[in-house]
């Protein structure tokens, strides 16, 4: 019976909130393209949008490469 809950549960590696997270990284990726098309830049908040989308790209490909294919 162990076993058989453990194999239901290895099927399952998706969950609603991964939706969420390829959501917000393409929100932050249309935010840093306004920011860089601005007439006035503002070197803070391109910077820190930068590191954000870096954080959430690095944690989409960890996501999809290592627990929903691996």
């Amino acid at each position: 019976m162990f076993l058989a809950e453990e194999a239901v549960q290895a099927g399952s590696k998706f969950d609603p909130f991964d939706i969420m997270m390829l959501l917000f990284t393409v929100v932050i990726f249309i935010g840093l393209v306004r920011l860089l098309k601005a007439r006035q830049k503002n070197l803070f908040a391109i910077g820190f949008t930068t590191v954000s989308l870096a954080v959430f790209l690095f944690a989409n490909y960890v996501m999809v490469f290592k627990v929903w294919l691996g």
